[in-house]
């Protein structure tokens, strides 16, 4: 007998990224904010906070609410979205920050393109930016850059962007708040006897072509895009949730067992991005570290400067090294949070000394260990080093 696949939950989280569309958040025939239900999605928000939770919103919306006052009508061509976005993205910022504050929670902006997760520097940005949000309270709200981005670098849909961002903060739960409960055989607006699906334990071919188009005149996804990000988000470790978002409350919902659908993270996902860095890309820079620094890293922790004996190479912010140790071995390598030229001039000092040292306050970490791979137990190029 085949034993049921485990529903992964909101229990024991400890991160969750969740995204809104746009007719969710806004009235898009009136071009309104819906405030009482994004009053219950704060709510759940603080609830969450409350039991040491980190929650990121993605969220749609600035379109609809500004493509009415603009007087834009039908499919919005590139600039018109742009435009929209523009005008709009004041009034989203506005009703989160509202709807926030009143649980003594701070809103935090942020607007990305693709490229800001692709490029490392801007990467190594975006993610710290969190993480000091996160260390701080705040709530990061994010949405796609509208306004500026071009068809050529635009996500496409916030399902694809919400599943990034939960891959570059490591969370473990992403939810896609949507119009329907989830995963289904077949169309259930189509089909009666279309069935749901609780738990998918791996994306197949089968499961693929369940997939339909969006549904809504405004929302550019849909579960095709949704499986899409499903993808994304699995195979980074990160267990994801579709799930009904139209009534109050849709959080607690979920958290209370709401019917969704659940894809399980895949095993291996969590260090996929470890493997990429101990692989795939190629050092531009050697940071040599004494003992005290080598024993750190090996126990898992990240490399600081007060360790660092040399710094060599010439190399930007976001870019891969190499971590030598005191007997002349290569024993991990990373992404190094500082320019070549600032790293040997806080090389051996505290972190303490940074600011006095540069002028500017960075990262107290010259490699996190969220960014560093020990080498003792990775491959690079074909060779086993240690």
């Amino acid at each position: 007998m085949t034993r049921p696949a485990a529903v992964p939950g909101l229990g024991d989280a400890r991160r969750v990224v969740v995204k809104i569309g746009s007719a969710l958040i806004a009235d898009s025939g009136a071009g309104r904010v819906r405030t009482a239900w994004l009053a219950s999605v704060a709510e759940d928000i603080a609830a969450l906070r409350a039991r040491g939770v980190e929650v990121i919103v993605v969220s749609s919306g600035a379109i609809a609410l500004a493509r009415k006052m603009l007087g834009f009508r039908g499919r919005l061509r590139l600039e018109e979205q742009q435009a929209a976005a523009a005008v709009g993205q004041i009034r989203l910022a506005q009703a989160w920050t509202e709807a926030l504050s009143r649980h003594d929670l701070v809103a935090a902006q942020l607007l990305l393109t693709l490229g800001d997760t692709e490029d490392r520097r801007r990467y190594l940005n975006a993610r710290a930016t969190l993480a000091m949000l996160a260390s701080v309270g705040a709530v990061p709200v994010i949405n796609e850059n509208d306004s500026v981005a071009t068809s050529e670098i635009r996500f496409g849909d916030n399902d694809r962007l919400a599943a990034r961002v939960a891959a570059m903060v490591s969370a473990d739960r992403l939810v896609l708040l949507s119009d329907t409960d989830g995963l289904y055989t077949a169309d259930p607006r189509k089909e009666a006897g279309a069935q749901h699906i609780a738990v998918v334990e791996r994306i197949t071919p089968a499961i693929e072509a369940m997939a339909g188009d969006a549904g809504s005149g405004t929302a550019r996804g849909g579960m095709r895009t949704k499986l899409e990000a499903a993808r994304i988000a699995t195979r980074a470790g990160v267990a994801m949730a579709i799930a009904r978002g139209t009534g109050p409350h849709p959080l607690r919902a979920l958290g209370e067992g709401a019917r969704a659908s659940w894809f399980q993270a895949e095993p291996e996902g969590a260090q996929a991005r470890k493997r990429w860095i101990a692989g795939v890309l190629a050092p531009l820079g050697l940071i040599a570290v004494d003992a005290g620094a080598a024993a750190a890293l090996r126990a898992g922790r990240s490399l600081l400067p007060a360790g660092v004996l040399a710094v060599a190479g010439d190399f930007a912010r976001g870019d891969p090294v190499l971590v030598r140790g005191p007997e002349g071995q290569d024993i991990a390598k990373g992404l190094c949070a500082y320019a070549s030229e600032d790293a040997r001039r806080i090389a051996g000092h505290r972190s303490s000394e940074i600011a006095a040292l540069l002028g500017w306050r960075g990262r107290d970490e010259l490699v996190h260990r969220d960014d560093l791979v020990l080498l003792d137990t990775a491959e690079v190029g074909g060779k086993r080093s240690g």
